[in-house]
């Protein structure tokens, strides 16, 4: 069992926190809110620390997982930022999904501290984040994640080092492009079933058995044929996640022609106030 801290407890690292409290870790946690760090030790023990440096102070292993690029600056860098109570050997665990850019810029301060730095973006939603069931993909160092591997296992499905610093933030990337173009795909064959006066749940349940078959159609088609998208990751996550995805392959040479067009079409959603849907509300902006 190690000590350790999590920064971030939203709709993913509130419970991702509390799987490593339940599998007997010292947790010590930290929330730009206090509130929810509060009900978060109520809950699961442990304590809350009121800057990311106090949480970080003495912990063996620091977790994060925030919103964007300027999120994990913040909660990173500065005084009272985590890297400044981190002490030489332990290891920051970066579990946000930002630009490779910025997880090589603060692997470098890190490595400056002698930290180690291992970028873990996870898949899986809200659902995989409860039920302790995360795909984590892992960039660094091999020793830094095979001394943080251990703690990622009380909420990883499978946890993988993909290569060195930024393989992990290029692997999500790879994961919300084979997303975005699965999920309008899905919105359109359903959407299709209907115009077609077929029983979408009959349809679903003969094409999911075939090559067609996706997690998102078992785990998505009713509430998509329904309109109910209140299910974690939302619209406006994805579309921060796109952008990260089209500048890279910018960068790269790639072309993501469809991951473009579904990123106009998840704009639409936005614009019909579904910004706070989760993403399976694409099929919202076609007609019923």
């Amino acid at each position: 069992m190690a000590k350790v801290a999590f920064l971030g407890l939203g709709v993913m690292g509130f419970p991702m926190a509390g799987h490593l409290a339940a599998a007997g870790h010292e947790v010590t946690v930290f929330n730009r809110s206090p509130a929810k760090a509060e009900a978060w030790v109520a809950r699961h023990g442990g304590r809350h620390a009121a800057t990311p440096r106090e949480a970080a102070r003495g912990a063996e292993i620091v977790l994060c997982c925030v919103g964007n690029d300027d999120d994990l600056r913040q909660v990173l860098t500065g005084p009272d930022g985590a890297f400044a109570g981190m002490a030489a050997g332990s290891v920051l665990v970066d579990h946000t999904t930002v630009s490779a850019q910025v997880t090589r810029e603060l692997a470098a301060v890190a490595q400056e501290a002698s930290l180690g730095f291992v970028d873990a973006p996870v898949s899986g939603g809200q659902a995989g984040a409860e039920g302790g069931k995360l795909s984590i993909m892992c960039g660094g160092g091999t020793a830094d994640y095979d001394r943080a591997e251990p703690v990622m296992a009380a909420y990883a499905k499978i946890c993988r080092r993909m290569g060195e610093t930024g393989a992990g933030q290029m692997t999500k990337m790879c994961n919300q492009i084979a997303i975005a173009g699965l999920v309008q795909a899905l919105s359109e064959s359903l959407a299709f079933a209907r115009k077609a006066g077929l029983d979408v749940s009959d349809v679903v349940e003969v094409i999911s058995q075939g090559a067609a078959g996706s997690w998102q159609m078992v785990n998505r088609h009713e509430t998509m044929d329904r309109g109910a998208f209140e299910h974690g990751f939302a619209v406006d996550w994805m579309r921060k996640d796109l952008a990260i995805c089209l500048r890279a392959a910018d960068e790269l040479g790639a072309a993501l022609p469809v991951t473009a067009l579904v990123d106009q079409f998840y704009k639409d959603v936005q614009a019909m106030g579904g910004g706070r849907w989760d993403t399976s509300s694409l099929i919202a902006r076609l007609p019923r």
